[in-house]
């Protein structure tokens, strides 16, 4: 065996990591033209989908649906808060738990970012079919089992 041989694992293109890392950052800054027009961020809007489909959840759920720590989420809510999407209150049941609900102007955002999925398939389509459906799913899969593997 070469000496150099033994080293071959730390090779960029050798890493599964690399290109998943890569692909993340261009994904989300193809994203950002399209959120720039709605006024959030990519992790905002990952949590607003979250509350459009949930309505209303608790802080440590939220978390878990977006593999994000409470320091993390935090700030991010406050924001959205902020901004008038959501409304953060302790449960009555147990004061501990935090949920999130989302508001009208929250809900009515959702109809503004309706074009985002549609957009971004085209971006990424632009100069040839990048996936068909089923290639996309199966992606979707393996990614999932790669995270659930990490957990």
């Amino acid at each position: 065996m070469n000496s150099e041989d033994k080293y071959a694992t730390l090779h960029l293109r050798n890493q599964l990591c690399f290109p998943l890392y890569a692909c993340a950052r261009k994904i989300i800054n193809a994203y950002t033209p399209f959120l720039k027009e709605i006024n959030l961020t990519y992790p905002q809007y990952v949590t607003m989908m979250v509350l459009w489909e949930c309505k209303s959840i608790s802080m440590h759920e939220l978390g878990k649906i977006l593999y994000l720590d409470s320091g993390t989420l935090t700030p991010l809510l406050k924001k959205l808060e902020t901004m008038g999407l959501v409304c953060r209150q302790r449960s009555k049941e147990d004061e501990r738990v935090l949920l999130i609900n989302i508001t009208e102007s929250g809900i009515e955002l959702r109809e503004k970012a309706l074009k985002i999925p549609e957009g971004m398939v085209c971006r990424l389509n632009q100069e040839h079919p990048l996936f068909d459906k089923n290639e996309a799913l199966k992606l979707k899969e393996q990614l999932y089992r790669i995270i659930e593997a990490l957990e």
